[in-house]
């Protein structure tokens, strides 16, 4: 691999464990079964997710949309117990972060991916946080990959993106950055693979 300054980073699917979250599930759990229809033409017709997780509305806003009556609470308890810190990045970061930027670049409502970074204690090694809810644009769009690099000050030669979602490796690499598939759901994929975070470690060298 070349030589790489800079590692971009997904939230979910690689630093946890969850490659597509379990907040739909949860939802729907959350309500009698009489409100099922309602919740699946929001998520599937209105696309209440995809709109909070664009910055189109607040975490509090779009919880309260589905009918949460304490949203904070709701945000809270889901990301704490409902979500899961892959057991390997805490070693991998405390080794590496030192020795290169480590640039967060995810899909997500703005409020849930502060506190997952504050929870789990992970501000300490990220240099810059990119977040769709943020910066109103998501991956795979290129803008959000090119926000990226502007905020980290780099040049795509000098990053690597860790991702596990291909169509999004894809549109990495159509920039010049170095993709690496970390295979959480056992994508097809012609280029680098790495099925944890030692193996990730070892391909640093």
């Amino acid at each position: 691999m070349r030589k790489i300054t800079t590692i971009l980073l997904d939230m979910y699917g690689v630093i946890l464990e969850e490659s597509k979250g379990n907040f739909i599930p949860y939802t729907f759990k959350s309500f009698d079964q009489a409100e099922y229809d309602r919740l699946t033409r929001q998520f599937r017709e209105e696309k209440l997710f995809t709109r909070a997780a664009n910055g189109e509305m607040t975490s509090d806003e779009f919880l309260t949309r589905l009918g949460f009556e304490d949203p904070r609470f709701h945000m809270i308890n889901y990301i704490n117990n409902f979500l899961t810190l892959d057991p390997g990045f805490r070693e991998f970061a405390e080794k590496y972060y030192r020795q290169y930027d480590f640039v967060l670049l995810s899909n997500d409502v703005a409020e849930w991916s502060a506190w997952i970074t504050e929870h789990h204690d992970l501000d300490q090694y990220f240099t810059h946080k990119i977040v769709s809810g943020d910066v109103k644009c998501r991956k795979p769009d290129r803008k959000i990959y090119e926000i990226a690099l502007e905020k980290a000050g780099k040049k795509p030669e000098e990053c690597c993106f860790v991702d596990n979602s291909v169509k999004n490796l894809i549109t990495a690499a159509e920039l010049g950055i170095e993709p690496i598939l970390f295979n959480r759901d056992g994508e097809e994929y012609t280029g680098t693979i790495v099925n944890s975070f030692a193996e990730l470690a070892d391909l640093l060298g």
